[in-house]
């Protein structure tokens, strides 16, 4: 009988959705929503090094309006003078001016960086795409090709092509650095490929009968591109360096070419005769631009790295 009566009892206020919140001091969570503003936008961006970078690049296109000397001409009365309010960085062992041969031989510098730069993710894109996409002894074999040339020091091979060639310019040196710096972008590329060559779009594409072009600029390309960002981007530091270092070593661009590394082709004499500004202030710019480079392109690996932990 008591069951019975129990069940017939009214449900009590905590079935019928009636609930009560206790605890000591008790209080609802309500999350803050955080207002985006310019500082938090700009936090952890490379602000600092896109700045200078773009300020030297700025510098180095609009040479002709901020030099106040001829970059090709010789002050012979005003040899290994230091800076001064006439000469802002002083002269070289052949009287020319350092300020002005610093903005107008930055030009080749660059030049040579973007362009060997683009010529190496040319051929690294391509090559890594068909890699990734090929048979496994099609793979293996373009692989074990690369492995091999890559074994081979990237400085003697660049050495061993100039002496080949005839002159030396901006385009022969682009072009000698690029063919021989695409190894690493092309096995980066091959990895990202195998990982999606067998996604759902991709086989779709191809049973629908697309061309390989195609699908590498529809499909495969965007989805890696990201990925060799900080490659391509680090690649531009790279060559730039190397520049400067076969200019150092006499095998790049002639003395009378202007760019950063001709400069610095004359840092054996400026040694001999104490002219420090004849190394520093040029040695301070190409490091200075190679670290806003390599800054950048650090920042975009970071953004790489963090992406999929965001899916």
């Amino acid at each position: 009988m008591d069951q019975n009566n129990r069940l017939n009892d009214p449900p009590a206020p905590a079935a019928q959705g009636r609930f009560e919140m206790v605890g000591p001091a008790y209080r609802e969570y309500r999350p803050a929503l955080r207002k985006k503003t310019w500082l938090g936008w700009l936090r952890g961006k490379p602000i600092l090094a896109v700045t200078i970078f773009l300020l030297i690049l700025l510098g180095c296109v609009f040479s002709r309006f901020i030099v106040n000397h001829d970059p090709s001409q010789f002050y012979l009365s005003n040899l290994n003078q230091a800076p001064n309010g006439e000469f802002y960085f002083g002269t070289d062992s052949m009287g020319r001016d350092i300020y002005s041969i610093i903005w107008q031989g930055g030009r080749s510098s660059l030049i040579i960086g973007f362009l060997s730069t683009f010529i190496l993710t040319i051929i690294g894109v391509f090559y890594g795409c068909v890699s990734g996409s090929t048979d496994t002894v099609g793979d293996d074999v373009m692989m074990r090709g690369v492995e091999f040339i890559q074994s081979i020091p990237t400085l003697l091979m660049i050495l061993l092509i100039i002496s080949l060639m005839s002159t030396q310019n901006v385009i022969s040196i682009s072009f000698v650095i690029g063919i021989t710096a695409w190894f690493a972008l092309a096995r980066i590329v091959r990895s990202e490929v195998k990982q999606i060559r067998n996604s759902e779009y991709v086989l779709a594409s191809r049973c629908m009968g697309s061309s390989f072009a195609y699908r590498a600029r529809k499909h495969l390309i965007p989805n890696f591109v990201s990925a060799i960002m900080f490659v391509v981007i680090s690649s531009v530091a790279t060559n730039i360096g190397m520049e400067s270092t076969l200019s150092f070593l006499g095998l790049g661009l002639p003395v009378e070419v202007l760019s950063w590394g001709s400069m610095l082709a004359l840092a054996d004499r400026a040694l001999l005769l104490n002219t420090w500004w004849v190394i520093v202030i040029p040695g301070g710019f190409l490091v200075v631009t190679l670290l806003c480079v390599t800054q950048i392109g650090h920042y975009f690996r970071q953004q790489t790295n963090r992406r999929p932990s965001n899916i």
